[in-house]
């Protein structure tokens, strides 16, 4: 980028607004900020599907919990990959909480936030019942029910523990518990977990576990947003976002080692869950699971890989996870965006008394980072942002502009093979399906040359006329990149329970454009049989393109 980082400029940032500080157009210039409250986007999008039906039936016990029974592990060997046929098995729809009880009811964290087939990890559980049990749902299609319950522990003795420990200049929040059992996940077919702790007196709450594949080669990897999850992570008080006094009294660091906030599992379920259900259903895929913190801790994670995906919500990355993901483009793994605003904020790890990566670093200023002066590269801002500035575009191909809004969505190229079969033409539009952040192609940062527009959707936002844009491009190890440039592609998936004005015309296109998407990703570079061809200078000339400070 050489002196095209110079032309960056650092974004304004307006103290005490609640949620996500203003959104700024990424454009080189500083321009009026567009409030808006992550809290009440979230609380919308969760307007369905986290709650329903009572509870399923047990299955077997796998648990060392301190003074209650043990039981025996079955199901597949420890370590082996995903059965074929593990969604054709019965799941269940008891899977949801009915009953969440008041605060601090029952709530809980594990000590890992993935880990092996086989391996254990302990459960640290407050509660003001007298005794409480623990059920694992495996998370994804079984025939439309949502899950399959794996396992189910013995009873458990509550206890209530302590209150939440604010620590000096970061404020972060911590949970130190003493631990409530040790789970076995012998048996476990890797995936996204949700364990359900269920208490005597009826209050439920979740605590999201991944059981992480032995290897991601020759898969489509699906990547689970842990560290997006935990920045907006409000229990005790403290995000990334805010505190009891706003923005300015925000987390400069949070930690794993703490219950989520609400039902214990809000973003996974909005943002993670609705693409791994598809992806479970979208036959001759390979799938693969990992969070990004596994990415951040495993250089070669994705070594072999045919694909991976990040989902609906991806904001938060370390240097390694983007190493990881360059390295991996250069090899000639595919890589999908299936939300807006990805790689969009720089963080560090750094471990708690738990173990590594544990706590998760994040400033947003750069020049109140401790590192800053020392090691540039290395603090804690936007990734776009001095001192040292490393738009998303380079790897996205898209560039986060601005929120909230919601617009339609306006096909553009409908002969791009991703749209195969979805009967869209030029001009056909899917009303709401852009927001409430969104993306674009701007030629005024770095840019991949090769980039076709799929999607060009006019808006306004903040006042100021742009577009949103989904966008291709291939590189020459042949991998290939999709951005759907919207958080609102994932929130179809979710139809009727989406909102927004998206309906199930939409659901039908975005379900079949990511199931083309994904069943070409996981044949191999997908660039050599579907190479992309820019068409920016036809939109500029035929549609005029007025991107601001392009």
């Amino acid at each position: 980028m050489g002196d095209g980082r110079r032309r960056w400029n650092a974004r304004a940032t307006a103290a005490g607004l609640p949620g996500k500080p203003p959104a700024v157009r990424g454009t080189g210039r500083s321009r009026s900020p567009v409030p808006v409250i992550a809290g009440l986007v979230t609380v919308a999008l969760l307007a369905a599907g986290c709650s329903a039906a009572g509870a399923g039936a047990g299955a077997g016990a796998g648990a060392s919990p301190t003074g209650t029974d043990r039981g025996a592990v079955a199901g597949t060997r420890a370590g082996a990959p995903v059965p074929a046929n593990e969604n054709r098995r019965p799941g269940t729809a008891g899977w949801r909480i009915t009953d969440q009880g008041a605060p601090g009811a029952i709530e809980g964290y594990a000590d890992r936030v993935s880990v092996m087939p086989g391996q254990s990890f302990r459960l640290y559980v407050s509660t003001t019942a007298a005794r409480f049990r623990v059920r694992a749902f495996r998370m994804g299609w079984y025939g439309g029910t949502g899950a399959r319950q794996v396992w189910v522990s013995g009873t458990v003795a509550g206890q209530r523990q302590s209150g939440p420990r604010l620590s000096g200049a970061t404020r972060m929040v911590t949970a130190p518990w003493r631990p409530s059992l040790t789970v076995s996940t012998a048996g476990w077919p890797a995936g996204a977990y949700l364990l359900r702790l269920d208490a005597s007196t009826g209050a439920q709450r979740y605590v999201p576990i991944t059981v992480r594949s032995a290897s991601t080669a020759g898969k489509v990897v699906l990547l689970l947003g842990a560290t997006t999850w935990q920045a907006y992570n409000t229990w005790g008080g403290y995000s990334l976002y805010e505190g009891p006094g706003g923005f300015a009294d925000r987390s400069y660091a949070v930690s794993f080692d703490r219950p989520y906030d609400g039902n214990g599992a809000q973003l996974f379920l909005v943002f993670d869950d609705p693409p791994i259900t598809l992806a479970e259903r979208t036959a001759g895929v390979p799938l693969a699971y990992e969070t990004d913190v596994d990415l951040a801790a495993h250089p070669h994670l994705l070594a072999g890989a045919r694909a991976v995906i990040s989902l609906g919500h991806d904001e938060y990355y370390s240097a390694s996870m983007r190493s990881a993901l360059l390295a991996a483009r250069g090899a000639g793994t595919n890589v999908a965006f299936l939300g807006a605003n990805a790689m969009f904020r720089h963080i560090r790890f750094a471990s708690s008394p738990l173990g590594p990566d544990r706590v998760e670093i994040c400033y947003k200023d750069a020049a109140i980072d401790p590192l800053y002066g020392k090691d540039n590269a290395a603090t804690t801002q936007d990734w776009r942002d001095p001192p040292d500035p490393r738009p998303e575009s380079v790897i996205t191909g898209v560039f986060y502009e601005c929120n909230p809004v919601s617009a339609p969505y306006v096909v553009y190229d409908p002969r791009n093979w991703i749209f195969a079969g979805t009967g869209v033409r030029a001009g056909t539009s899917f009303p709401g399906l852009v927001g409430p952040e969104y993306d674009r192609v701007n030629t005024g940062v770095p840019t991949p040359p090769a980039i076709e527009v799929l999607a060009h959707s006019p808006l306004t936002c903040g006042g100021v006329r742009s577009y949103a844009d989904s966008a291709y491009y291939t590189v020459a190890s042949g991998a290939a990149v999709f951005a759907t440039g919207t958080m609102r592609w994932v929130c179809a998936m979710r139809v009727p329970h989406c909102g927004h004005g998206v309906d199930a015309a939409a659901r039908a296109f975005v379900d079949r454009a990511t199931q083309n998407l994904l069943r070409a990703f996981a044949v191999g570079p997908a660039g050599r049989v579907h190479p992309a061809h820019s068409n920016l200078a036809p939109l500029a000339a035929g549609r005029g393109m007025p991107y601001p400070g392009t």
